[in-house]
């Protein structure tokens, strides 16, 4: 009788059962099992909001499954995410399984390591009811706020609309940021820098500072031409010179909101594609037989805490002296903390085996994964190294009352530079300042005057956000969790409140007319505060402080108060969304094309409408798609009904072939799909197909001439004990023989045919 571990995903599932071995059965949830209904709002308010959980469509395979392995299990441990929605998912499988909620089962680990996973396994304990009660109180609050709002989203601006809670600030946040873009007005500066040279040869550039009484700001021409003719070709007096040592220290290891924003910025990758990489290196990557096989590379990717555990601090620091030297090893090890409002629930995010170079398994890893990787091994290195020191001098230079500055450094010591460079939010001194050679000089010293470059420039307005920088100002104002960021901005592009344009987030005419109305009659729901302020009490649950009934209730007083008025505003008032405008003009009449969002998707319809009635398809971009460009793929033979050309088609259940001369004739025809086994009657190829009822099955190409078919995907391979075909049970994940008088059978868990 095996122990039986439980996880969310097929992929971990894989790599802990190679550490496990043969007295452990690991199988996948493949996420929750469990949740409220989505026909129905699924809370009792009146009950102290008790929530109504179901099973999940589509699930009841899998929870059937759980339940028969379970029955036969020597132990079960549930090996969840390490934190509040794996802790759910833990505590809704325990329902499903008839576990005990006080039963020592639930296992954690950070790291998908083989001593993680076997240290974990030795130390169970018992479900975390309060971090349970912390994602249950955010999934009633979610789904309160998304059924009792959007049905005033319907009656005044258009049906089908879904308003979030979190979703509704990150929204607010671009349409304020966007209006605050049109409102700006640019302000005219000019700059003014000196080309001189000293009595040896040497060139040096200095900026205009100001004069002996403070800073000056050189606003137009005139004030700049002014200080242009004081100069006239006099010398220059070297009145400071300055030189210090500067220490400039590493950046801490990755949290999730740093890691987004560094790999947005150096990999030039969206947040969705960050975690999805994450994932895959956290859940583990076959590195083969030289690395142990199956290897989780870095620790749980959904944190806020730095903390680093003591024997990863050693084992880096370990090869920082080995590949850098001593000099690069600091006096003590370093210690980085946390932001206050942190949950600080796992470590940092670093390598799980820093030993591990990303160089020496770029050939296991996808492009996307090494780079990843290797962004997250050199921060973490740099994190652990000794600080770069720096040479810096300051230089002041007099001429007619008048005061330049020049600044730089040079690189004493490179520090944690020699791991890491350039990463974002690391101090600087002062913007002017640049690593370069700057000349020995004196004070006193005199420099002659080669030119004067004066350039005149404008303030430019606030950069719109993209997913680092709005990730940032999330993380900032305490607005979700590290969990929910992505979540957060692909929500908001999928309900068309924001669109990107290029790397930047957008508000759409949509979004600015919902954020509108939600300030208005939904404030505290839109409002960055109590938003921050509902996530530090949602962080008070789950450590045990209050209730979730308690957080609810005082919610829940003045929401419902607002609903009334809110209702009573929808009765008597509907919003017209405005167009969305496009650089486009109809080819019929010459009128603007708009954009417009229908059953199928946005295009391009004529602005003068009805008057004219010209509509485009768009590709990706929002241009314009020629019908030349979109004409079906021909099939390559005729239509057994009218002799038309058959074309490829795309529907529902997959690709198809159809009349071109439809709907005149509506004759269809499957497209079968090849799956590469050869056919157990007659050799030729098998074929995917679906029955009447959708159900997928397999046949061979040449039917009816062959009349072969299955519900069981048959396999290349023969029977080992009879030499009979093998057939592949995807319900049951078996394959089995065909001879029904061999009794082999083996587990399978890939899914073929699909």
């Amino acid at each position: 009788m095996a122990n039986l571990v439980i996880v969310e995903s097929p992929a971990k599932a894989s790599t802990i059962k190679g550490y496990l071995g043969s007295t452990y059965k690991v199988v996948a949830s493949k996420g929750h099992v469990r949740d409220l209904p989505k026909s129905t709002l699924g809370v009792n308010i009146e009950s102290g909001f008790e929530p109504h959980y179901i099973n999940i469509s589509g699930k009841g395979d899998i929870i059937r499954q759980l339940k028969k392995e379970a029955k036969g299990a020597k132990k079960i441990f549930l090996a969840t995410d390490p934190d509040r929605e794996g802790e759910a998912i833990s505590w809704h499988l325990a329902t499903a399984l008839g576990i005990p909620q006080d039963a020592k089962c639930r296992v954690s680990f950070n790291e998908i390591t083989k001593g993680a996973i076997k240290d974990a396994i030795k130390h169970p304990r018992a479900i975390d009811i309060d971090l349970v009660n912390s994602q249950q109180a955010r999934r009633i609050l979610d789904r309160i706020v998304g059924y009792k709002l959007s049905p005033f989203l319907w009656k005044t601006v258009k049906s089908g609309l879904s308003a979030g809670r979190v979703q509704s600030v990150a929204t607010r946040m671009i349409v304020e940021r966007e209006e605050e873009i049109r409102r700006f007005e640019p302000k005219e500066y000019w700059s003014l820098d000196a080309k001189l040279q000293t009595a040896s040869g040497v060139g040096l550039t200095a900026a205009f500072w100001g004069d002996e009484k403070g800073k000056i700001k050189l606003e137009n021409e005139a004030q700049t031409m002014a200080v242009v003719r004081a100069l006239g070709e006099s010398p220059f007096r070297v009145s400071v010179y300055k030189k210090a040592q500067r220490s400039k220290h590493p950046a801490p290891p990755f949290i999730t909101s740093t890691m987004q924003q560094e790999a947005s910025r150096k990999l030039g990758f969206q947040s969705q594609r960050i975690m999805k990489v994450a994932q895959e290196l956290y859940e583990g990557i076959n590195l083969g037989a030289a690395y142990g096989g199956v290897q989780g590379l870095i620790t749980y990717m959904r944190t806020d805490s730095l903390r680093v555990s003591e024997g990863a601090q050693q084992a880096a620091l370990a090869l920082i002296a080995e590949t850098f030297g001593e000099a690069y090893v600091p006096k003590a090890p370093r210690v980085y903390k946390s932001r206050a409002n942190a949950q600080d629930a796992h470590e940092a995010i670093r390598p799980s085996d820093v030993t591990i170079r990303p160089g020496q398994i770029k050939k296991m890893l996808t492009a996307d994964q090494y780079k990843l990787y290797k962004l997250i091994w050199e921060r973490f290195v740099a994190s652990q190294m000794s600080s770069a020191v720096l040479d810096t001098i300051s230089i002041d230079m007099t001429c007619q009352g008048y005061l330049f500055r020049a600044a730089g450094y040079s690189v004493r010591f490179r520090g944690y530079l020699a791991a890491y460079e350039n990463a974002a939010g690391e101090e600087v001194e002062e913007d002017e300042m640049k690593q370069m050679q700057m000349p020995q000089l004196s004070e006193g010293e005199m420099l002659q005057l080669l030119a004067l470059d004066k350039g005149q420039h404008f303030t430019e307005p606030p950069a719109r956000y993209n997913d680092a920088s709005l990730i940032k100002m999330l993380e900032e104002s305490g607005i979700g969790r590290p969990s929910t960021y992505t979540t957060i901005i692909t929500t908001i592009i999928a309900r068309s409140y924001v669109k990107r344009e290029g790397k930047s987030l957008v508000p759409t005419p949509l979004g600015e007319i919902t954020t509108r109305l939600m300030k208005e009659h939904f404030p505290d729901i839109v409002d960055e505060k109590f938003t921050a302020h509902m996530e530090e009490r949602l962080d008070n649950i789950e450590q045990g402080g209050t209730t979730s009934r308690q957080v609810l209730e005082q919610f829940y007083g003045g929401f419902s108060r607002a609903l009334e008025a809110a209702a009573e505003y929808a009765a008597q008032h509907q919003v017209e969304i405005p167009p969305e405008e496009s650089p486009y003009t109809c080819e019929n009449c010459g009128g603007p094309m708009v954009y417009k969002n229908g059953r199928f998707g946005r295009f391009l319809a004529c602005g003068n409408y009805p008057t004219c009635k010209t509509t485009k398809r768009i590709d990706k971009s929002g241009a314009p798609v020629n019908k030349e460009d979109s004409r079906p793929e021909l099939a390559g033979f005729p239509c057994e009904v009218c002799g038309a050309d058959m074309v490829v088609r795309k529907g529902k259940y997959g690709t198809f072939y159809a009349c071109s001369n439809y709907p005149k004739c509506k004759f269809t025809k499957q497209k079968p799909n090849e799956t590469g086994v050869p056919c157990p009657v007659c050799g030729a190829r098998v074929v995917t197909k679906y029955s009447r009822g959708k159900r997928l099955f397999y046949s061979c190409e040449r039917y009816p001439d062959c009349d072969f078919s299955s519900w069981d995907m048959p396999l290349a391979e023969k029977c080992p004990d009879c030499g009979q075909t093998l057939y592949y049970r995807k319900g049951k994940k078996l394959v089995v023989c065909k001879n029904k008088d061999c009794q082999y059978q083996r587990e399978q868990e890939w899914d073929a045919g699909e």
